[in-house]
């Protein structure tokens, strides 16, 4: 390794940051600038209207964790809003989302990126910026993966006339593999941000614009915008197999997740199965619905965390606690750069509103629509606040710092997926590959869902309430881990990942 180790969910965004490493930048600038660089390359998962988490480690210091995931906005009852479902067909099933200008909450990319790079960087924005620019005004050819998602979210990207420029072709035909996907609007507005900074989206002329398009009909407005924060916090920490683990705290619930389901398989008497780790993820469903207050922060008592080691031991299943699954629209950036610098780094931009910020080519989120997001209904926000979710940027640390910077996309998948991976790594002792790669299993609806290679062992039995569902293949529905670690680069296939060692 001359300059680092990359790991993203497509070609371009990865060779972005392998183009800053190169110019001399360090892993937050190369982070920064594979993210800018995604919103054109993956426009159907993330977006400048959209939030994220970044767990950033600085070599010699303490990890930070950067949170700039959405703000609700205060949702007073009775406003006119628009706000409505649409049908997302994936084939064997369908799927209802919610969109429109009363979904939109308040993005958290613009400043989050921006906050990282003024603290950690060390290029100037406008080179950090360059390729993301190069990469709109140029375009990509659509790969096959993101085809596919542009294809099942054609019912969102269609939804407005004015946004057929950027979705259609000139013959009137929707977007589709090897097609090229430029946003010279999205190249414009980055030129634009270079000069201005991120005043310009929150409450300079851009903000202007959002308002005249979304403030009617929806719960975005001036002091909103201006009040949103980037927030710093200590990441959540746990222990596997003789390692460090940190993940993103609370408000955010899937670092948290992780690290009970990854405290109780390391605290079991049983070898890890795929029928443990199924029970393991029945049982971090139970404790979460017995003890949300204490689970929620991160305070289960030793007690707890005994009592549902011995029902682990003792194969003690509750099919009542299980977790509805969302789809999302999300993805990952892992790097770590030659002087050790780590980062791991998730943005997501739900679905999207159905909108484009005219000028800007960016469509804003529709998180105030997503149903795990909202578990006490729509619209139930008194003040504004951030909002719960389930991004889990994460850095697996040795006894000399950093081993493994990983991170999914996948809604409540990205636990899972997550953890499968370090378990491979750490308990199975498999490379990189062989573990991002490794067949993965995931609960929820009543299902167990198995890719192919997964053998369910009849001693360990499942119960009958719990439906084992066998993929054909593997499947983005499995989530993304894309994931680096001193001498490995490695992007999960289910998702188009690429790595890099540079």
């Amino acid at each position: 390794m001359k300059y680092g180790l990359i790991a993203a969910g497509e070609k371009h965004t990865a060779e972005a940051a392998r183009h800053i490493l190169e110019a001399g930048g360090n892993a937050f600038d190369a982070a920064v600038a594979s993210v800018f660089t995604s919103m054109t390359s993956e426009y159907a998962l993330t977006s400048a209207g959209g939030g994220g988490a970044c767990l950033a480690w600085k070599s010699g210091e303490n990890p930070v964790l950067y949170d700039f995931f959405v703000d609700a906005p205060e949702t007073p009852e009775n406003k006119d809003v628009e706000f409505f479902s649409t049908v997302v067909d994936f084939g064997t099933t369908q799927q209802i989302f919610h969109i429109g200008k009363g979904s939109i909450a308040v993005p958290g990319n613009i400043k989050g990126l921006y906050q990282i790079h003024s603290e950690l960087g060390s290029l100037p924005i406008s080179t950090v910026l360059e390729p993301a620019m190069l990469t709109a005004k140029n375009g990509v050819p659509l790969a096959k993966l993101q085809s596919y998602a542009f294809d099942l979210l054609k019912p969102i990207l269609s939804h407005d006339e004015s946004n057929k420029n950027l979705f259609y072709q000139p013959d009137g035909a929707f977007i589709t593999d090897g097609c090229i996907f430029n946003n010279p609007d999205f190249a414009n507005f980055l030129d634009i941000l270079i000069d201005e900074g991120p005043d310009y989206f929150y409450s300079g002329d851009g903000a202007d614009i959002i308002l005249s398009q979304h403030k009617s009909g929806g719960f975005l407005d001036e002091q909103s915008l201006l009040q949103y924060q980037v927030i710093k916090r200590k990441p959540i920490q746990s222990s596997f197999a003789g390692k460090t683990i940190y993940s993103n705290p609370m408000p955010s619930k899937g670092g948290v997740l992780i690290k009970f389901l990854l405290t109780l398989l390391d605290k079991s008497q049983s070898n890890i199965s795929p029928e443990i780790i199924a029970l393991g993820m029945n049982l971090t469903s139970q404790v979460r619905k017995e003890f949300e207050n204490g689970f929620s922060t991160g305070s289960l008592s030793q007690k707890i965390l005994d009592t549902f080691s011995f029902k682990l031991d003792q194969r003690d299943w509750d099919t009542t606690a299980l977790e509805t699954g969302g789809r999302g629209e999300t993805t990952h950036v892992s790097i770590l750069d030659k002087e050790g610098n780590a980062v791991s780094i998730t943005t997501t931009n739900g679905e999207g509103s159905g909108y484009v910020v005219p000028g800007m080519g960016i469509m804003l989120n529709n998180m105030l629509g997503e149903e795990d997001l909202n578990p006490d209904g729509f619209h139930k926000w008194k003040s504004q606040c951030r909002i719960p979710s389930m991004i889990a940027p994460t850095i697996v640390a040795g006894d000399s710092g950093p081993e493994l910077i990983l991170g999914s996309g996948g809604s409540n998948r990205i636990r899972s997926a997550i953890s499968q991976v370090i378990i491979n790594h750490y308990s199975k002792k498999l490379d990189l590959d062989t573990s991002v790669e490794n067949p993965r299993i995931h609960l929820e609806d009543a299902g167990l869902h198995c890719e192919p290679g997964i053998v369910l062992n009849s001693e360990n039995k499942i119960p009958e309430e719990i439906d084992v569902i066998n993929w054909d293949e593997k499947n983005m529905f499995f989530g993304g881990v894309n994931a680096v670690t001193n001498n490995e680069a490695v992007g999960d296939a289910r998702r188009g990942g690429v790595g890099i060692i540079c």
